[in-house]
């Protein structure tokens, strides 16, 4: 047994979350790394739809918008996930995908900061949010969208003009994690509004965005929460904006009254506002059992864990690396969040030489390979035998073989 095992053996006995590993479903002779692209599926999750398909759907058909409480999981699902963002009851509502969130986030920012026409981005932040981003500034005369080389550069730019700052809580591609607290305040000092995209951070990192007083916030909920494909994500408003959000997508289910079927829109009161159409019901009970697999357990403790794999992978991986002109792009000190990307000149097909022997990881363009974290059901052994995996692969040069050069169309 190697010296990296035999730690990994020592450590794994000393896990308080190692018996986590057993909610959910991995295949055997998986070690999955990609967490942070998709998490897989909690046990529960699979009667959780047995039972909102074939009992509730199937039996209680229309009646189980009452009877089952279909209307209400916006906003006890949205509670859950708040508790774990540290936001108090009545903020946050899962809703939508983060796409939508994002385009509603900046539209209510601009509704409340109408002098100003500024959104301001980092130039690499997640493609989608920057999509998103040019779309609201083309939508609304006068705005404009600007972009910053890196985020020291962003906090620089934040001025008088500035209505909202969007930020990546952590860098999709780097892990690097942004200090939330200094600019959530530098956008305050200068009278702008701060949305937080937290995809890659929620249920990995502690997040408070109450005691920061952060404005806004977004995140999707099939990474490290482990909802499923296309889970519904996520919207945060502070309580002291509520009574002047304004989004729109004014859909029924944002409606003060949505059935007295009136012909004009009123908006809800509090964060119904961000609501808009109905909602997917088999999705949303699918994360409920996500989320039942998070209850009682601190966030504190999962963060640890998360420090802890990623800090033991980067000691067992960077010797690798060097043999084998490499390179550690994610940041050493806990400024990261629950991935580790290396740089390496054939990414691509490496990765899916590791695929091919049961470590699963992504790729990024153009050179970078990603391998999520987990805590919740990974284990320090899967962090060694994962490093041995990618030596193996690296010095056999078996990622050579043609069919991994093959892109497939999702990476």
């Amino acid at each position: 047994m190697s010296a990296g095992a035999s730690k990994a053996v020592a450590l794994d006995l000393a896990d308080p979350l190692a018996g986590k590993r057993e909610l959910f479903e991995l295949p055997p002779g998986v070690i999955y790394l990609d967490g942070n692209s998709l998490g897989p599926p909690p046990k529960a999750a699979f009667a959780e739809l047995e039972q909102t398909a074939r009992h509730e759907w199937g039996e209680g058909l229309v009646r189980s918008w009452n009877d089952a409480g279909w209307w209400s999981l916006t906003d006890t699902l949205g509670d859950r996930v708040g508790r774990l963002i540290g936001a108090q009851a009545g903020q946050t509502v899962v809703t939508d995908s983060t796409s939508i969130n994002v385009f509603k986030a900046l539209h209510a920012a601009l509704a409340l900061r109408p002098n100003r026409q500024v959104i301001l981005a980092e130039r690499d932040s997640f493609p989608s949010d920057l999509y998103i981003a040019e779309g609201v500034a083309a939508s609304r005369p006068g705005a404009e969208l600007r972009l910053s080389a890196d985020s020291t550069t962003l906090a620089d730019m934040i001025d008088e003009r500035t209505a909202v700052v969007l930020i990546n809580h952590v860098d999709y591609r780097t892990g690097a994690l942004r200090d939330m607290a200094t600019l959530t305040r530098r956008a305050h000092r200068a009278g702008a509004l701060v949305v937080w995209d937290l995809c890659h951070s929620v249920g990995v990192v502690s997040i408070e965005v109450d005691a920061l007083d952060v404005d806004l916030a977004i995140g999707c909920t099939y990474k490290y929460l482990n909802g499923g494909p296309g889970a519904p994500a996520f919207i945060f408003a502070n309580r002291r904006h509520h009574e002047g959000l304004a989004q729109p997508l004014s859909g029924w289910w944002a409606h003060a009254a949505p059935f007295a079927m009136e012909s004009g829109y009123r908006p809800a009161a509090g964060i119904r506002r961000l609501l808009c159409g109905t909602q997917p019901i088999l999705s949303l009970r699918a994360l409920k059992a996500a989320l039942d697999a998070l209850e009682g357990v601190d966030v504190a403790a999962i963060r640890a864990k998360s420090l802890a794999l990623t800090s033991f992978f980067m000691e067992l991986v960077e010797p690798v690396c060097r043999d084998f002109d490499a390179h550690i792009i994610t940041p050493r000190s806990d400024g990261r969040g629950s991935q580790v990307a290396i740089a390496h000149e054939q990414a691509y097909p490496v990765i899916q030489a590791l695929i091919d022997r049961g470590v699963i990881g992504d790729f990024r363009a153009p050179d970078i390979m990603r391998f999520g974290f987990a805590p919740l059901y990974l284990s320090y052994r899967d962090v060694a035998d994962a490093v041995s995996a990618i030596r193996e692969v690296l010095a056999s040069e078996a990622w050579r073989d043609a069919r991994f050069s093959t892109r497939a169309l999702v990476t």
